[in-house]
């Protein structure tokens, strides 16, 4: 694990230093230590330094706050300032915004790292594909990763020792190594891992990072940003694609967002809601970036935006970094040598990696849906883990020497784990050959209409929050209300409890019984006027504030660039040409008939 220290010029950060943990796409580990006022873009530079990257535009650090929100870190922000949880910082190495044409990559190092990208989407659902696609990609990465097919080193299942999908069928299976045997041969890995993004860009769901949300009906959608627009996905099937050129604006309030753009030549707002504000708020910031990335022809065009109303202007932000042109053209003047690609080798697993540097860190994904929840799945995963961590130790020849009661305890030991063994592989064979049945009742037919045949329902887009077992959350849904209640009751402190309820009663009756009286009408009848007045006074104040600025909004020419970034909201506009206008055009109207009378007379 490499170390960095960021230096800062501030002689009063440098003994306050902060440590960082980054994990990168091959789940190897980055760990630095940085300065207090240390900024995001320091600590980008230094994972793509650690590559050699430098197409570097794509890609950006995502972390999770303690409310399991995840965020990107702003390369304009302290570090610090950013993350909300407790020290040493734990952070991920991601592709943020995902290339239109991964052709127009130039070094093998970034399609690489995109690759990875994408094998993991896949791994997660967040790639969606039809079956033939998914038996393209998965056999692209066997390609990849494990190179031409060899019936000597290779068994039958070697396929299932690859866990691709988070549903993977004996069928799928099947398909992939029909690809790999008889496609793929004599592909290199850069070659397999350019076919599997040829393929993967052509996807409705490649570059989708999706946010669950509620639609205006209460279904559950998932909102993402890829290359071409905005998307809105449902079960299986894409329900909208709004391109950038039709997006107007982004907005949000409060759990609210919205989408504000023309379709068939006619305005289009779209409702979403999502499960917390900062979840909101984090939709917005991802739309705003995506907008700016994909839509902007320079950097310079960017502007700041904001969340907001017409008068308040809410949450503001700006999008600080090149635009995918600009990126593309930056890519093409490259003239360096190419680096050396390090490629993670096979049969590195994710535990593994990461109990090898000796400290805990927190997965940013959360664990995939088991396909099975019987005991006899998850004491097969569990032998299966065990023997690959014996083929991932090499054992010493030398032999301790030991004791006559030591070596029988062994031998009781491996009698009773080589029956754990064999019983074991009599529910792997069983759970086989019930797994067979079910592929062989699966449809071959793939509708013209959805993407996929499951349901998109991608597990790193949902954080669940964790609920311990001691909590004893479940044990109180399922007792009987009768039960619940006495026990409740029995409980000393419920006691107090409701003897202060029955207090606070008694003096709520008090008080109702004292207002009937003719000196607590009077009483009442002041505070009533004293609160109509003090809401006429707040009215007229806002009236005098506000009808000025209102006025200098609707008929000065002054061109101020607070001024102007509200006279372009659509909300100003919509404001002006159908409430102002037909209301002025009215009221002079009535003042020029008044006139004529008047001097008519």
């Amino acid at each position: 694990m490499k170390m960095l220290r960021f230096r800062s010029p501030s002689i009063s950060s440098l003994a306050q230093e902060v440590r960082c943990t980054v994990r990168l796409l091959d789940d190897s580990e980055i760990a630095c230590s940085i300065q207090r006022d240390t900024k995001g873009q320091f600590l980008l530079d230094h994972v793509c330094n650690h590559y050699s990257l430098l197409e570097k535009d794509y890609f950006g650090i995502r972390y999770v706050d303690p409310e399991k929100q995840r965020h990107w870190l702003d390369p304009s922000k302290p570090v610090v300032k950013q993350m909300k949880c407790q020290q040493p910082y734990t952070m991920c190495f991601r592709v943020k915004f995902y290339p239109q044409e991964p052709i127009k990559i130039k070094e093998e190092l970034t399609r690489y790292l995109l690759y990875l990208q994408l094998k993991r989407d896949v791994y997660h659902g967040r790639l969606l594909c039809p079956f033939a696609d998914a038996a393209y990609l998965g056999a692209c990465i066997v390609q990849a990763e494990l190179g031409d097919y060899d019936p000597e080193e290779h068994p039958a299942d070697y396929i299932s020792d690859f866990k691709l999908f988070p549903k993977q069928s004996l069928k799928l299976e099947r398909k992939i190594m029909e690809i790999h045997q008889n496609e793929l041969r004599g592909q290199c890995p850069a070659l397999a891992e350019l076919n599997l993004l040829q393929r993967a860009y052509t996807l409705d769901t490649y570059g989708v990072d999706p946010h669950p949300c509620k639609d205006f009906t209460g279904s559950t959608a998932f909102l993402g940003f890829t290359a071409r627009g905005f998307v809105v996905f449902q079960g299986n099937k894409r329900i909208h694609l709004l391109k950038w050129a039709d997006v107007s604006k982004f907005k949000f309030e409060g759990k609210t967002f919205y989408v504000i753009g023309v379709q068939r030549e006619k305005k289009l707002v779209l409702t979403f809601h999502t499960s917390t504000p900062a979840a909101c708020k984090h939709l917005w910031k991802c739309a705003v970036e995506n907008q700016a990335f994909y839509k902007c022809a320079k950097s310079s065009q960017i502007k700041t935006v904001s969340s907001s109303s017409i008068f308040f202007k809410g949450s503001r932000f700006r999008y600080s970094g090149r635009v995918a042109k600009e990126v593309i053209e930056a890519s093409s003047k490259i003239q360096r040598e190419p680096p050396v690609v390090y490629r993670s080798q096979f049969g590195q697993s994710r535990s593994f990696t990461s109990l090898s540097h000796k400290q805990l860190i927190m997965n940013m994904e959360p664990l995939l849906p088991a396909l099975s929840s019987s005991r006899e799945n998850r004491d097969s995963s569990a032998d299966n883990g065990l023997s690959a961590l014996k083929d991932s130790v090499h054992l010493s020849p030398l032999k301790p020497s030991f004791t006559p009661e030591e070596a029988e305890m062994e031998e009781r030991e491996n009698h009773v784990q080589d029956r754990r063994e064999d019983e074991a592989a009599n529910r792997m064979r069983v759970d086989e050959e019930r797994r067979q049945i079910l592929v062989d009742h699966e449809d071959e037919a793939c509708s013209a209409l959805t993407i996929s045949d499951t349901a998109y329902s991608p597990c790193a887009s949902m954080v669940p929050t964790p609920v311990e077992e001691s909590q004893g959350g479940l044990d109180l849904l399922f007792q009987s209300p009768a039960r619940l209640l006495k026990e409740l009751h029995a409980d000393p402190d419920m006691q107090l409890e409701l003897q202060a309820e029955r207090e606070r009663e008694v003096a709520r009756e008090v008080f109702g019984q004292s207002l009937c009286s003719p000196s607590s009408g009077r009483q009442q009848m002041q505070a009533c006027l004293r609160s109509a007045a003090r809401l006429v006074v707040m009215a007229t104040g806002l009236l005098v504030i506000l009808l000025p600025l209102l006025l200098v909004l609707l008929e000065s020419d002054l061109d101020i660039s607070f001024l102007h970034d509200i006279r372009q909201t659509p909300e100003f506009e919509q404001f002006h040409y159908e409430y102002y206008c037909p209301l002025r055009r009215w009221f002079l109207c009535k003042l020029e008939l008044m006139t004529e009378q008047l001097w008519g007379d």
